[in-house]
């Protein structure tokens, strides 16, 4: 498919682009403190379909929740505020719900795997990361794990729900809530629900980068043995983290050091390749090989 070129109309810098479950819309987040949805098909046109204002701040990220629960789509904001969009109408959104718990920026958000529910974790500068969960009522039920990073939160990314080496479609196992977080302190931390309280999973706290970390992303693990996250850091690398097994300690890699700071990390649907978006505007793509080291494959041209 040749690359495409959307114009969003936003008036100032896009900070997030989301596409939705079909890979019909996308969300852009901007600091002119609106998120706008754009239409685009397979034959290079894209049209302009809403804009979402709410926030009194820049709007970091956005996200789309399963179409399973609708059609639903969270923006977090600098204004401190999470709001939940809901579209009635075709294009017609109004804000369904806005979660305003957390005392300044809130920096990132992550929808949980389907399978959890409509459960959506945000991460905030004030260090802490708050869990929202729908209940069948139409209420939220929300769990905090505070002082998580107490300078400060950046980036939150869940587990895949299936237990690493689960057979798929087994139904055996109860989904596994388990988090990933990046932080203004270096480092990467793992958290697991444990009868309805967060919990750290990982220790020590894992350490390797010298700088803060702006993103993390867990690897989907379509019923491989090993569990894998990315994380990428203003320091200039990308770490690649693994446990063979439950309870075993995480071991780091570095995949490559950008010598410019890294601001994404996102991974294939198979989780077999890993986008990397660095400071000098470039995005690179890269494949683990059999010897378990990381080679790029491609360059993606803008």
């Amino acid at each position: 498919m040749p690359s495409q070129k959307v114009e969003t109309g936003h008036q100032d810098t896009i900070h997030d682009v989301a596409m939705d479950y079909y890979g019909k819309r996308l969300a852009t987040a901007s600091s002119d403190t609106t998120i706008k949805i754009t239409g685009v098909s397979s034959n290079s046109t894209s049209q302009h379909l809403a804009t979402l204002s709410g926030h009194q701040g820049p709007v970091w990220q956005a996200a789309w929740a399963h179409p399973k629960f609708g059609s639903i789509l969270a923006s977090c904001s600098y204004d401190g505020k999470v709001i939940l969009w809901k579209e009635g109408n075709q294009n017609e959104w109004t804000q369904a719900y806005v979660f305003d718990n957390h005392k300044s920026s809130v920096n990132s958000i992550a929808w949980a795997p389907r399978e959890i529910g409509l459960c959506l974790a945000c991460g905030s500068s004030d260090g802490s990361i708050s869990v929202h969960t729908a209940g069948a009522d139409g209420s939220w039920d929300t769990t905090k794990i505070d002082q998580a990073h107490p300078v400060g939160v950046t980036s939150v990314s869940w587990a895949p729900s299936m237990v690493p080496g689960a057979l798929v479609g087994s139904g055996m196992f109860e989904p596994v809530q388990k988090l990933v977080s990046g932080g203004c302190d270096n480092t990467v931390k793992v958290w697991k629900l444990y009868n309805g309280n967060w919990k750290m999973d990982c220790f020590p706290a894992l350490q390797m980068h010298t700088d803060w970390v702006r993103d993390v992303a867990w690897a989907p693990n379509l019923g491989l043995p090993k569990s894998t996250i990315a994380s990428a850091s203003q320091d200039g690398t990308v770490i690649i983290w693994t446990v063979a097994k439950e309870g075993d300690q995480w071991e780091g890699r570095i995949l490559n050091n950008f010598k410019t700071p890294v601001w994404r990390v996102s991974w294939s649907l198979t989780g077999n390749i890993l986008a990397v978006a660095d400071g000098n505007n470039n995005v690179t793509l890269w494949k683990e090989a059999v010897d378990g080291e990381w080679q790029q494959v491609t360059t993606v041209e803008p």
